[in-house]
Formats: C-alpha cells, structure tokens, sequence
C-alpha cells in the first residue's frame, strides 16, 4: 500500500515538472525551417531571464521573439538577418554566442588572458622555488649531516638507556 502510494506521488511530480516546459506549436511550411527554429531559439538569449534562451523561456518577450522568430523564418529571411535584426533590437547580449568585435572581444579573451596569467605564475612560483636561496640555505653539508646523524645516534642510545633503568 505504502508502495503504491509513493509511486503515485512520483508520477504526480514528475507530470507537473513537464507542465511547466514551454509548449508551442508552429505548423513550418517545410521541416528545414523548423531546423532552423530551434536552432535560432536556442541561440538567442531572453531579454527578461538573462539565463534562458528563448526555445526554454515562459516570459511574455520571449514568447513575442518565438513568434516573430516564425514568421520571419516563413518570410524566407536568412539566419544572418534573423540574428542582426534580433541584435539591432536587443543589443549583442541577446546572443548566447556574440561575434567578435571590438565590443565584446573583452567577452573572448578575459579567459584565454587569465589562462595565460595563471600559466605565467606557476612557471614563475616553479622557477622560483628552484633558485630560492633560503631553499638552498637549508640544504646540509656532508659535515652537518654527520653531526646530526651523530646527535640522533647519542639521543636514541640515552632513550634506549632510560628506558632500561625504568624497567628494572
């Protein structure tokens, strides 16, 4: 019974989760305009969410660009004309994928510049630790050696000494 009763509840949750996925439908009048449906739909950002794109958005704009996306789509134009018109409405930031410019090329190489910066200081912090002089101060001579293995020789032999006059 117990069983029964969380499958049900499982159900339950898992048809309300689809409830809330957006569900429209355009009848294209060729299946390779509808390619090109999803494809710009995931492509272009939604203006409200920000996080979104605009095929997984339920905000009324990214509903309206859903539908313009259609018809401008069905009115033959190209997925170039699509997009700049998108961004000549929205700004580059409707693009999930901006082009390269002169605007946005601190968008594409902030990445590869921290990449390279953090590169640059582990060569650095390496190359530093091999020249370090305090590195190479702390490093013994043979004659200090000697004379530490000496001192833990005398130190062990006085331990092994005190403990035999305890146990007697």
């Amino acid at each position: 019974m117990m069983g029964l009763r969380s499958l049900v509840l499982f159900m339950g949750l898992v048809l309300s989760a689809c409830a809330g996925a957006v569900i429209e439908t355009y009848e294209f009048s060729a299946p390779h305009l509808e390619l090109r449906y999803q494809q710009l739909s995931a492509e272009l950002r939604c203006p409200k969410c920000q996080n979104q794109n605009i095929a997984d958005s339920n905000a009324p704009i990214a509903q309206d660009l859903r539908q313009l996306l259609y018809r401008q789509l069905e009115s033959g134009a190209s997925d170039e004309e699509i997009l700049q018109d998108m961004v000549s409405r929205y700004g580059e930031f409707v693009r999930y994928r901006p082009k390269f410019d002169g605007v946005t090329a601190i968008l594409w190489l902030t990445p590869v510049v921290l990449l390279g910066v953090g590169f640059l200081g582990v060569i650095l912090v390496v190359r530093s630790k091999r020249k370090d002089p305090a590195v190479e101060a702390a490093m013994l001579s043979d004659e200090e050696k000697s004379r530490v293995e000496a001192m833990l020789e005398h130190s062990a032999q006085r331990s092994s000494e005190h403990k035999a006059g305890q146990s007697t």
